[in-house]
């Protein structure tokens, strides 16, 4: 009997969609932090700063996965790849924010899952079958009643988050490939390398500003949230299914909210409120889901 697909299956889906949580819940933080430090300083000089400090959690990573071994890349290819998606969307999706407000560039990221859920079938051979379509759909359903996105977002200036999400679905899928083949602390050193390296590049086109003092801590801590996180959700699709894990990228409006009314005093609305109730739906509904999936080809393993 010829040995399964890993791309086929989830190997742990629970553990996946804890990491896919977890990952989600300090990206946002990190958005926090980055919140008081963009009015200060231009997009290049905050990828590149805060970069530096991303190989803080790095080195630990290295260090636990057994020293610089961990650092191999098998496929140079798909790395440089996916370190070129993680820079492009990076830039899409900030250049995107410069023209449309901030609500409905969120909104139109968010995108990203049905991108990958539409792609994993060709890309992957993942199965996706028409509940969890519906199930992403209404996820993505619940995101709009949170951000309400008004009419002006259907113009040209769209294009540059859609772009943005779209390639960010092209890099968890990817991920998905190069999480059986490197490490996530090979994919994670590359990656960030090639962010800093391209803000630092900004400093030929924009005008960087002398870092206070008080904000190099303020680097640092986003540094490590976004490097934990990065490593968190690169371990998600050693996991589990590309199609499974990316809609739970929704629960990061639950953090987003709460790290509001903590931070800044927001308190959701009743709209809100709705939404989150529709994102949560959808996301327990794909979880049981996936629950009766694995228990069928747990026993079609067994009987064969």
């Amino acid at each position: 009997m010829s040995s399964p697909n890993p791309l086929l299956s989830s190997s742990a889906p629970f553990r996946g969609i804890l990491y896919m949580l977890i990952g989600s819940a300090l990206l946002t933080a990190n958005d926090t932090v980055l919140k008081w430090l963009s009015g200060s300083y231009p997009v290049g000089q905050l990828m590149c700063l805060r970069g530096v400090f991303v190989y803080i959690p790095i080195a630990f990573f290295v260090w636990r996965a057994g020293g610089l071994d961990a650092l191999r890349i098998s496929n140079v290819k798909g790395q440089a790849l996916r370190a070129g998606l993680v820079v492009c969307g990076t830039f899409l999706f900030v250049t995107g924010l410069f023209y449309l407000p901030i609500a409905d560039a969120i909104a139109i990221s968010f995108a990203g899952p049905l991108f990958v859920t539409a792609l994993a079938p060709w890309l992957l051979g993942e199965q996706v079958g028409w509940r969890r379509w519906a199930a992403v759909f209404v996820g993505f359903m619940g995101v709009l009643v949170i951000i309400r996105p008004t009419g002006d977002a259907v113009q040209w200036a769209a294009l540059f988050p859609i772009c943005a999400s779209f390639t960010g679905a092209l890099r968890d899928i990817l991920t998905r490939r190069l999480a059986f083949q490197d490490t996530a602390a090979a994919t994670l050193t590359l990656t960030t390398s090639a962010v800093v390296l391209a803000g630092l590049s900004s400093v030929l086109f924009s005008d960087w500003q002398p870092v206070k003092t008080t904000d190099i801590g303020l680097f640092a801590l986003g540094g490590v949230l976004i490097g934990t996180a990065h490593y968190v959700l690169i371990e998600t699709f050693r996991y589990a299914e590309a199609a499974l894990v990316t809609p739970f990228k929704y629960s990061s409006i639950i953090w987003a909210a709460g790290l509001g009314y903590i931070v800044w005093g927001d308190l959701p609305d009743r709209w809100t409120m709705l939404g989150v109730a529709i994102l949560v739906m959808s996301g327990l509904y794909i979880l049981r889901r996936e629950t009766e999936l694995h228990r069928l080809r747990s026993m079609v393993n067994q009987n064969e």
